[in-house]
C-alpha cells in the first residue's frame, strides 16, 4: 500500500499562494483533516462517550482547532498559554483536558476555572492541586500513569524508566486516596509512553496495561473509574514504503481489551499528529542550487520553520513541483540559511534536476511544523495558510516581521 503522496494543490495554485502569502509558507488541506477526524470518530464509535482531545502542541493554530472542534473533538492542553487558547475559542468543561508536568499553582487554578478535566502528573503536585481548588468541588479528575519497565517506549518520548512523565502504581494509589477525599464524582486513569507507533498491536497492548493499573488502583485505593484516556500516539506513515497505521484495527483491539475486562467506561484519545500531519504542507523556493563536496538546494525555509529533520533525522518527502512525473536523476542536501550544518530538511535524497526559483513542497508537516518554530539567528516564522474545499486559501496565521521580533527588546 505505502504512502499516499497526492497532493491537494498544483504548482500553478502553489504559485498564487507564495505570491499572495509569501515565501516559505505553510498549506494545510481542510477537507483532508476533517475525512481523518471523522475516521478516527467512526473507528472508535462503539465506545462509550468517546472523545478525541487534539493535542493543541502539535499545531497550535486556531483556524485548525476551530475545524477540529466543529467535527467534533476537545482540546488536549499541557500549557497556560494552550488553555488561554481554548479559553479565547469559547471552549470550558469537558471540551478541554488538561495535561501538563511541573505544573504550577496559577496553572491549575486556570485549568479549574475553566472546567477542564485536570491530568495529575506526579503525587507532589496534589498539595499545589488542592491550594488551587481552595475549597472549590470539582467533577472530574485524571492522574498519569507511568508503566515504568512493563512497557518499552521509542526514540522521541524515549524509555517509560526514563521519562519525566506519570506515576507508578504506589504514587497513583496514594493520589486517588487523596483526590478521593475531596468529593469528586468522576475518577479517570491516563498513560501516553509511545509518540508516533505505527504498529497497531502496540496501543492494544498498553490498553490491556493501562486497564491492569486500573483495577490494582481500585482495589488499593477504594474508588472506581469512570473513564479511561488512552492517550495519544499514533503514528503517521512519513516515508513513502510505510503502511499507515490501521486505526480500525487499533479500536476493535481496544474494544476486545474492555469487553473482557467487562468495564462499563467512558474512552477517551490525545492524539494530535495522527489527525494532521499529512494535512500540512511546508511550501519552499530554491535560492541557489550550489556545487560543493557536495550538491545543495539552498532554499528559502530554514529548520526555524521545520526543525523535525534537524532534531531527530526525521523523513519528509519532497516534491518538487512540475516536476512529479520526472525522473529522479540528482541527489541533494537541501539546506536552510541557518548557521547550524544540521540545518537540512533532506540529506542525499534524489530528485528530479532543481533550478533556482523551482518550489518544493515538504510533506507532512501538518503536527509539530510550524509549532516548533523558533527564532534563532533571527530569522522568522512563515504565514499558515488552509485550503477549503472550495479551493479557497484562508490566511489564518500572518508571517512574523522583524518588527515582531524586536517587540520584547529594550534598547
Amino acid at each position: 500500500m505505502g504512502k499516499d503522496l497526492a497532493l491537494p494543490f498544483d504548482l500553478d495554485i502553489a504559485e498564487k499562494l507564495l505570491n499572495e502569502f509569501g515565501s516559505p509558507l505553510y498549506v494545510y488541506d481542510e477537507q483532508g483533516i476533517r475525512e481523518t477526524a471523522q475516521d478516527l470518530h467512526e473507528a472508535f464509535s462503539w465506545a462509550k462517550g468517546y472523545k478525541n482531545y487534539f493535542a493543541v502542541k502539535a499545531t497550535p493554530t486556531p483556524g485548525i482547532l476551530k475545524i477540529l472542534v466543529d467535527a467534533g473533538m476537545g482540546l488536549d492542553c499541557s500549557t497556560r498559554s494552550e488553555l488561554l487558547m481554548a479559553q479565547k475559542m469559547g471552549l470550558a468543561g469537558t471540551d478541554i483536558f488538561y495535561t501538563s508536568n511541573n505544573t504550577p499553582l496559577e496553572d491549575f487554578e486556570l485549568a479549574i476555572d475553566l472546567g477542564a478535566t485536570i491530568n495529575i502528573d506526579d503525587l507532589t503536585q496534589f498539595p499545589v492541586f488542592l491550594k488551587a481548588l481552595n475549597g472549590r468541588r470539582i467533577e472530574r479528575v485524571a492522574a498519569r500513569y507511568n508503566p515504568g519497565g512493563l512497557k518499552t517506549g521509542n526514540a522521541i518520548i524515549g524509555e517509560p524508566t526514563e521519562a519525566k512523565y506519570g506515576m507508578g502504581i504506589d504514587s497513583l494509589v496514594q493520589t486517588f486516596k487523596l483526590l478521593n477525599e475531596q468529593q469528586i464524582t468522576e475518577f479517570g486513569l491516563h498513560t501516553m509512553v509511545v509518540s508516533n507507533e505505527l504498529q497497531s498491536d502496540y496501543f492494544v497492548d498498553t490498553a490491556s496495561l493501562l486497564f491492569d493499573a486500573m483495577e490494582e488502583v481500585e482495589r488499593r485505593a477504594g474508588v472506581g473509574f469512570s473513564f479511561v484516556n488512552l492517550g495519544g500516539g499514533l503514528g503517521h506513515n512519513y516515508k513513502t514504503d510505510e503502511d499507515p497505521i490501521d486505526i480500525q484495527k487499533v479500536a476493535d483491539g481496544v474494544k476486545r481489551v474492555i469487553k473482557e475486562r467487562k468495564k462499563k467506561i467512558s474512552v477517551c484519545t490525545e492524539n494530535g499528529r495522527y489527525v494532521t500531519a499529512q494535512h500540512g504542507y511546508l511550501l519552499t523556493r530554491v535560492r541557489y542550487v550550489m556545487h560543493k563536496y557536495k550538491t545543495y538546494l539552498g532554499v528559502d525555509a530554514s529548520m526555524q520553520n521545520l526543525m523535525r529533520p534537524g532534531m531527530y533525522g526525521a523523513y519528509h518527502h519532497v516534491t518538487v513541483l512540475g516536476k512529479e512525473k520526472k525522473n529522479h536523476t540528482n541527489t541533494y542536501d537541501i539546506v536552510g540559511a541557518l548557521c547550524e550544518n544540521n540545518d537540512k530538511f533532506a540529506i542525499s535524497r534524489e530528485l528530479p534536476e532543481a533550478i533556482e526559483g523551482d518550489i518544493l513542497a515538504i510533506h507532512d508537516t501538518g503536527a509539530h511544523g510550524h509549532a516548533m518554530g523558533f527564532n534563532y539567528n533571527g530569522l522568522l516564522r512563515s504565514a499558515e495558510v488552509i485550503l477549503s474545499p472550495n479551493g479557497k486559501a484562508r490566511l489564518v496565521r500572518r508571517a512574523e516581521t522583524v518588527e515582531d521580533y524586536f517587540r520584547t527588546i529594550i534598547w
